[in-house]
């Protein structure tokens, strides 16, 4: 039935979940066990799981029609129906607005509180705090919307008041979706051109003009010289700055290991492994940028593309994608380099760099910090998605009421504005990154800091490289 395959899914889901947190969290707030800890603990991942549901309910939309449409009269598959995938939806929709509303404000006021004064110590104390600034969050979050509401709508302001459940909690979270979809316009251009790079410090890249072993015995003997400083009297060194020096230590080493690995490494792992990487994420972002400009086009011919809601999704009656089972399957993968995209953009960003858990070493603030924003992003992503073309399956259940979806100067507006994004700063990284690695490859990194790298001209660059090759 529909409950026993949502719990099935929920459950694998949280402990997934669960052992991601606890690989994170910092061990000394939780070695003792306390019982407020471990529920505080218990709603971050009750909130984690439902931004991966969230994450997953256009994967899963498009695969379960595509499944259909391969197998129309199969036994097996007569669990996977509409009400299933429109059900997922409304689960979804009605958890993320509990725990965004609720949940994580009361965690953590729960984590900040300490008891009203005058109160006797203890759990009870700070639960009673905890709920009394949640209803006061509430009533002044309550009274933001309803003057936005009379302001844009008179009609309709007077009518949320009794209308509580129907028209505030929707229109609310069409707020907070609209902040996500704005936050995910500027996370993922971003973390589109950043993907290059991460993707490139996990992987070993090619030896052009380079003598790895040279390279490797200068970093061995700098390391060297550098822990003999570090170990020596003190009082030699008493004028250096020994926190500077055990940071420059630790960056050498982690430059040696690299080094190392880089030589260890097989030839076609290599010579191989990093450019079709390369070329995989060059291939992802040249097709989200086509697609959204396709979009574009389509926006001003044809109305149907406009981004709406539907109620019955139909599901194995026609592939969302002109291109069939491949298409559909380009488009999953799309949607996932999407959100992994927003979430490398997001942590890379000056804003919220801070917030990037550390393994081991997480307190349960930053845990609460992390698991909302990561709620934001992946609740925002079925409409971020389908407002820039990369699927053609229409929102369902109250993801698909949010009034400015029908406006086609917004949607027009943010197509054109993710592609600009996206093409400048796909178009700055792969420049950068070109000349950075030619300067390196060149020897000309290791210029004194003087010469501005940033003048060197083209022909010195080709001089440069000429006479390594003789």
């Amino acid at each position: 039935s529909l409950v026993q395959i949502c719990v099935l899914l929920f459950t694998c889901l949280y402990m997934v979940c669960y052992l991601i947190l606890t690989h994170f969290k910092k061990t000394a707030e939780f070695i003792t066990g306390e019982f407020d800890s471990f529920w505080m603990l218990w709603l971050c991942t009750f909130t984690l799981s439902v931004a991966v549901c969230a994450v997953l309910l256009l994967p899963i939309s498009i695969l379960s029609n595509e499944v259909l449409l391969t197998f129309p009269h199969s036994y097996y598959m007569e669990w996977l129906n509409g009400s299933l995938i429109h059900g997922l939806w409304n689960l979804v929709f009605l958890f993320s607005n509990l725990s965004l509303v609720f949940l994580m404000p009361f965690a953590y006021f729960f984590t900040e509180s300490e008891g009203f004064a005058g109160s006797k110590k203890g759990v009870m104390a700070r639960v009673y705090e905890a709920v009394v600034l949640l209803i006061l969050l509430a009533l002044l979050v309550l009274g933001i919307v309803w003057v936005a509401s009379a302001l844009l709508h008179d009609n309709v302001a007077r009518q949320s008041l009794y209308d509580l459940w129907e028209y505030y909690l929707p229109y609310l979270y069409s707020g907070i979706s609209l902040f996500g979809v704005l936050l995910l316009l500027l996370c993922t251009p971003f973390g589109l051109s950043r993907m290059f790079s991460v993707t490139g410090s996990l992987l070993v890249k090619p030896r052009l003009l380079e003598d790895i072993e040279d390279t490797l015995s200068c970093t061995v003997f700098e390391e060297d010289s550098l822990f003999r400083k570090l170990n020596c009297n003190p009082s030699c060194w008493v004028k250096l700055n020994m926190e500077a020096m055990r940071k420059e230590y630790l960056a050498v080493q982690s430059r040696r290991v690299a080094l190392e690995m880089r030589r260890k490494a097989s030839p076609w792992q290599r010579n191989l492994g990093y450019p079709l990487a390369m070329l995989i994420l060059l291939a992802l972002t040249v097709m989200c940028v086509l697609m959204v400009c396709f979009n574009v086009l389509e926006l001003l011919l044809d109305e149907t593309a406009m981004p709406r809601g539907m109620e019955d999704p139909h599901l194995g009656m026609a592939s969302f994608s002109m291109f069939g089972s491949l298409g559909a399957a380009v488009q999953v993968v799309l949607i996932l380099y999407l959100m992994v995209s927003s979430v490398v953009g997001f942590y890379s960003s000056p804003l919220f760099c801070g917030l990037l858990p550390r393994m081991k070493d997480t307190n349960l603030t930053q845990i609460i910090a992390n698991c909302v924003s990561l709620l934001i992003l992946s609740s925002a992503l079925p409409v971020f998605s389908r407002t820039l073309g990369i699927t053609r399956f229409d929102l369902l259940g109250d993801f698909g009421r949010y009034n400015w979806l029908g406006n086609f100067y917004v949607v027009f507006l943010y197509n054109m504005m993710f592609a600009g994004l996206t093409s400048a700063s796909l178009t700055k990284t792969v420049t950068w990154a070109v000349r950075r690695e030619l300067i390196r490859a060149f020897g000309l990194d290791r210029l004194p800091i003087t010469v501005s790298r940033s003048t060197i001209p083209f022909k010195l660059l080709l001089a440069s490289g000429l006479s390594k090759i003789q």
